[in-house]
């Protein structure tokens, strides 16, 4: 589902048998509550596994953020719920433009843009 361009969104990629996984998800339950204008959702990664394509999830939590369709944030993140408060707050002091410039500033951000499995990955879906 496209998403508007200025709407940030953040999957949380985790699985219910990783105690990490439940210890973090409590915290990104309150940090949704302080963000009300971003759209968080939380994927067990077994139950949608089908909706995965090709991405090997390994290390736990794993968060995709983006801003309207451009992916400005994909990986493994200290589950450290203030690392991911400071990491949205830069985004949304972004403007439209500067988020694009970010989102193909290096290789691996370019690959973020095209990859068709993390397309997949809808944050209107709990």
């Amino acid at each position: 589902m496209e998403q508007p361009s200025d709407v940030l969104s953040v999957v949380c990629l985790c699985a219910e048998w990783c105690g990490t996984c439940r210890e973090y998800q409590s915290e990104f339950g309150k940090l949704a509550d302080a963000f009300p204008g971003i759209r968080f959702s939380w994927w067990d990664i077994e139950e949608r596994a089908d909706r995965l394509g090709d991405l090997d999830i390994e290390n736990f939590p794993t968060l995709l953020i983006r801003r309207g369709p451009l992916v400005l944030f994909y990986g493994t993140m200290l589950p450290q719920i203030g690392l991911l408060r400071r990491l949205i707050g830069s985004f949304l002091e972004q403007t439209q433009e500067e988020a694009r410039r970010y989102a193909f500033s290096s290789p691996e951000r370019c690959g973020w843009q095209s990859n068709v499995d993390l397309s997949q990955i809808d944050s209107h879906e709990n």
